[in-house]
């Protein structure tokens, strides 16, 4: 059976040179910083990690120095969708071979297909995918809706083993409650105002940008909630929190968590065009929001 993600999952930014090139000692200390601070995952070329803005040999180099920065600490999944199902099996399966664990893949969109369409796309992958694969739904970029019903059916084909859900709270505790009978099969939130609701209705695994900058802290609210059951202190956390919540796609994403990791001396470098970068502003309020829980800012 394959591995089911669990805990919480950094979906990685990437690091780049003033000329645009992928920083590789950059991203290293960045999946070093994140998984020393208690990440239980990482995820590699995802969107907060700008794949939309590589070639795909870039994106492979990602996935594969990423594996071995990674050096079998945590699993690694790896963001592997195409517009064809054969091209994201491709991808998917190098991944594999580089020693990832899972792969994360968007629905078709662009041309949209029918509910069927999107079925055999996601089963065609499936059935000649190496390693799992994670349905990563994000109606807000994609414009493609996917009902908690279809999720249910999606998640009976083997070898998916979660969803990604980037959307709001009904249409996740609905997600949960359906598919919570369903073996080898979870449901990962990824918006960081709705963690602390998602675990309290039995959520177990969690994206969040925001991770790539309060690793500890994250992981530390996951650990009151999921493990301890203490949710008087894990509100009290997110309520601390909550301001960076906001910050995170408060400008063109991930520019301000970028903007926050240079504030700690981390290199969390330029964005690639045609994504500005973050303002005066937003730089300045992230380091008064680090400074006020307690980080010392460059």
């Amino acid at each position: 059976m394959k591995k089911i993600p669990e805990g919480v999952i950094v979906p990685l930014v990437t690091p780049f040179h003033a000329d645009e090139s992928i920083d590789f000692d950059g991203y290293k200390k960045i999946i070093d910083y994140v998984i020393e601070g208690g990440m239980h995952g990482i995820l590699v070329g995802g969107s907060t990690g700008e794949y939309h803005m590589m070639s795909l040999e870039e994106r492979k180099e990602l996935i594969k120095k990423g594996c071995e920065f990674a050096a079998g600490r945590v699993p690694v999944m790896a963001g592997t969708g195409e517009y064809t199902a054969k091209e994201t099996i491709e991808l998917t399966n190098y991944a594999a071979d580089c020693g990832a664990t899972w792969g994360l893949v968007l629905p078709p969109f662009y041309q949209q297909t029918s509910e069927e369409g999107i079925y055999q796309f996601f089963k065609e992958i499936a059935d000649n995918s190496k390693i799992g694969i994670v349905i990563y739904h994000n109606p807000g970029a994609t414009n493609v809706e996917l009902s908690p019903d279809f999720i249910v059916r999606l998640a009976q084909i083997d070898n998916i083993v979660a969803v990604k859900d980037t959307t709001d709270e009904r249409h996740t505790c609905q997600t949960i409650a359906k598919t919570r009978g369903i073996e080898n099969f979870t449901v990962m939130e990824a918006e960081e105002h709705l963690l602390l609701p998602t675990y309290s209705v039995g959520g177990t695994a969690a994206f969040s940008i925001l991770f790539n900058l309060l690793p500890k802290e994250m992981r530390e609210m996951y650990d009151l909630a999921v493990v301890k059951n203490d949710f008087k202190a894990a509100m009290a956390l997110n309520a601390k929190l909550a301001p960076f919540y906001d910050l995170m796609e408060a400008e063109p994403y991930p520019g301000p968590v970028k903007a926050g990791l240079d504030a700690l001396g981390l290199p969390g470098g330029i964005v690639r065009k045609p994504l500005t970068q973050p303002s005066d502003e937003m730089r300045a309020t992230m380091k008064k929001e680090l400074k006020r829980i307690g980080y010392t800012v460059k």
